[in-house]
């Protein structure tokens, strides 16, 4: 063949690994290759809220990781995922809640006399006083220990307006002692009456009531919704059932019309093991006791052939709801709760089971025990993940503390996009502290990248919207490099996503991006708008992907209010005939130098224009930059911009006082015969020379030569000024 080479010899360049997916897996602590069941079906369980009080923060830390979680499997990896998250309705904590509210609004209701009411309050004290007494929790004892003291205060303020016999005082602070005692008011109540509290409907109202505002905040999160939702009240049929192959496999044992599940007999067992999550914990006590409910009396454990043996029925008494079932009324367990409705709907193993990191025990411990004592097998669940604590500014949040902020409260301060950038900047399974620092991170990381989508947006209306041979140029050494750059970005972010779904690196990657971009823009005459543009789709399609953009925006970057019902390119080509006749009109004031105009065309930019939500950015060499920006954003950007100038001038105004006065000062000083100027300080100085420079300090002492010599050096500086001062009064 001469001098051409046999390329039937060559062989392929062999391909580089590519990246597979990893998730942390809580089962075995260590980072795992994805790999469902069955091809890329995915199913997944997730624990969802006990609905008997308004969602927190911590919800939002849990069900927004998640989210990000599904997001990225289904639509950046393609998996099909059935995603089933429960409804827990039937819980300890909502019949105590529900038994509370109904007995203090029948307590408020009932007008009892004055009397009374100080009587109940007082032994409402009493009761507090030995339930703090009889805790070692610390936190939990400065909390109640608190509320106790307020009642106290509430009482005698109460008596004092008594002895005062004023009635409009008496009425406001017995207001004011129902209000401050009504937590401890309610439990009070509920511990004498609780029993008599049978009517079904009164705990259904509280759950059905929470669970509506719950899918408010879900949705006002934009957190999707659940391929299925069951409600534990739904499922009490298929928990029994469920419940009733665990007592036959000889795992669980009746007991006094409960049914336990036996801990020693499953772990000691060849097949299976307790605590496969939190194995240190096995026999922690506290943890169990926690786990088995608020009315988990001392007369139920005696029935437990162990103490750490956990419920899975429990026999209901008066003034809780009950349903049927062999071993009679009662009802489910909390920790079966989610066994039976996920297997139900799932099957007998599943993919992934993911909740907060406070239910790895004993919660998902149990979970495990009685799903696997139920099947026979040893591995129910392939992949735990469980998503970090929340801390707000660095302290333990709890609801039982009353150290929480509400999700409505948090959206008042921030928008649903600021907060999960704020989780998108953390990793899900680390603890993420909820602060100031926290939210200007995200503010800050939005603005950013908003600014770029922006400025991208305002290039592209630019373009004619016919493809014509101008709508592409040349690429040179510039465009080259950052498509290079771009390549490497989607590279590194594909990484990053397989790398336990890490969205911290994915943003910073995404800001290294954007900074490329706006360099390249600063240092080209003619940006290629075409390249930016397919970078802002690539950089929206990856906030769509994790829930920061809504799915229903066909834009690029970030959506403004009402978009949806808007006709963005209309609206563009009026503003731009808008913006051009002001270039014009401010081009006259210019040249006939009129200032009316130009303070007009300043009020349109400044004033009028972002009313309606446009920013128009004035450059000396280009048209105006126009821009479709969030109202309210513009109008806080027009008050921070006045905040900002009112300072300048104030700061201008200080200035140029404390200037005068500096002025002021050097002026008196020149006046000062150097003769005389050291006399007047009589704290430092008592004798002088005939030249009027000290010679003694204040008590007498005689001066060094080195301090005589430097105040000399001060006279003669001063005599230069004295003289200057003199000669400037005979040329007046």
């Amino acid at each position: 063949m001469g001098k051409k080479e046999d390329q039937s010899d060559q062989q392929p360049s062999q391909e580089k690994s590519k990246p597979v997916l990893k998730l942390y897996n809580s089962l075995t602590r260590r980072k795992e290759k994805f790999v469902p069941q069955n091809g890329n079906e995915v199913r997944w369980y997730s624990c969802g809220p006990t609905v008997y009080d308004a969602s927190h923060m911590g919800h939002a830390r849990c069900y927004i990781s998640f989210d990000i979680l599904r997001r990225v499997l289904s639509d950046y990896f393609g998996y099909d995922v059935t995603y089933v998250m429960n409804i827990t309705d039937i819980d300890d904590k909502i019949i105590k809640r529900a038994r509370q509210n109904y007995l203090y609004e029948k307590y408020l209701a009932s007008n009892y006399d004055l009397d009374v009411i100080l009587e109940d309050t007082k032994k409402v004290m009493q009761s507090l006083a030995a339930d703090i007494e009889g805790l070692t929790d610390i936190d939990k004892k400065t909390m109640l220990s608190k509320m106790l003291m307020s009642i106290k205060y509430s009482i005698e303020n109460l008596e004092t307006a008594v002895k005062s016999n004023n009635k409009d005082s008496i009425k406001m602070h017995q207001d004011n002692l129902l209000m401050v005692s009504r937590d401890a008011l309610a439990d009070w109540l509920d511990q004498r009456q609780g029993e008599t509290v049978t009517d079904n409907e009164i705990f259904q109202k509280l759950s059905q009531h929470w669970e509506i505002e719950f899918h408010k905040d879900m949705d006002a999160l934009n957190v999707m919704r659940p391929n299925v939702l069951p409600r534990v009240s739904e499922y009490v049929p298929e928990i029994v059932l469920f419940i009733q192959k665990i007592i036959d496999q000889k795992f669980a044992y009746v007991s006094n019309g409960s049914v336990y599940f036996d801990v020693n007999s499953f772990h000691n067992s060849d097949k299976h093991s307790y605590g496969k999550l939190v194995p240190e914990a096995f026999g922690n006590a506290a943890s169990l006791q926690d786990g088995e409910g608020d009315l988990m009396t001392q007369d139920r454990i005696s029935e437990k052939r162990s103490p750490i043996d956990f419920a899975l029925w429990k026999s209901s008494k008066s003034g809780e709801p009950a349903w049927d079932s062999p071993w009679g009324r009662g009802r489910p367990g909390w920790h079966i709760e989610c066994s039976a409705m996920a297997s139900t709907i799932l099957g007998d193993s599943l993919d992934i089971h993911t909740g907060g990191v406070d239910l790895k025990f004993p919660h998902h411990d149990n979970e495990l025990a009685q799903s696997e004592a139920c099947f026979g097998n040893s591995q129910w669940v392939r992949y735990f993940l469980h998503s970090g604590h929340l801390t707000i500014a660095g302290c333990k949040m709890s609801k039982s503390l009353k150290n929480f902020i509400t999700i409505q409260e948090a959206l008042k301060r921030h928008t649903a996009r600021q907060l999960r950038l704020a989780f998108l900047l953390h990793s899900w399974k680390d603890t993420l502290d909820y602060s100031d620092n926290t939210m200007d991170m995200a503010i800050q990381f939005e603005k950013f990248v908003n600014e770029f989508f922006l400025n991208i947006k305002c290039r592209m209306h630019s373009l004619l919207n016919n493809t014509t041979p101008t709508s592409f140029t040349k690429w040179k050494n510039n465009e080259t490099e950052l498509n290079e750059k771009f390549s490497s970005a989607r590279n590194s972010i594909h990484n990053a996503l397989c790398d336990n779904i890490d969205t911290r690196t994915s943003l910073e990657l995404i800001r290294d991006l954007v900074s490329q971009c706006n360099i390249y823009t600063k240092n080209s005459t003619n940006p290629n708008v075409l390249l930016l543009r397919d970078i802002a789709v690539y950089i929206t399609r990856i906030l769509k992907i994790f829930g920061a953009i809504s799915s229903s925006s066909d834009d690029i970057g970030f959506p403004i209010d009402n978009e949806s019902n808007t006709n963005v390119e209309t609206v563009m080509r009026h503003l731009t005939i808008l913006s051009e006749f002001r270039e014009k009109m401010r081009s006259i004031g210019k040249e006939i130098k009129s200032k009316d105009i130009l303070e007009e065309c300043d009020k349109l930019r400044d004033e009028i224009l972002p009313n309606v939500g446009v920013r128009l950015e004035d450059d000396e060499n280009n048209p105006s930059k126009i821009k479709l920006v969030n109202k309210d954003e513009l109008l806080r950007e027009r008050e921070m911009k006045k905040k900002l100038d009112t300072e300048r001038i104030m700061e201008k105004k200080k200035k140029k006082v404390e200037l005068q006065a500096q002025a002021a000062v050097k002026e008196a000083q020149r006046k000062i015969p150097p003769s005389e100027m050291f006399k007047m300080e009589t704290d430092k100085y008592s004798k002088f020379d005939e030249q009027g420079i000290p010679t003694h300090d204040q008590d007498g002492k005689e001066l060094s030569k080195g301090l005589i010599k430097k105040l000399q050096k001060l006279r003669l500086a001063q005599e230069k000024k004295y003289n200057e001062y003199l000669a400037s009064i005979k040329q007046q």
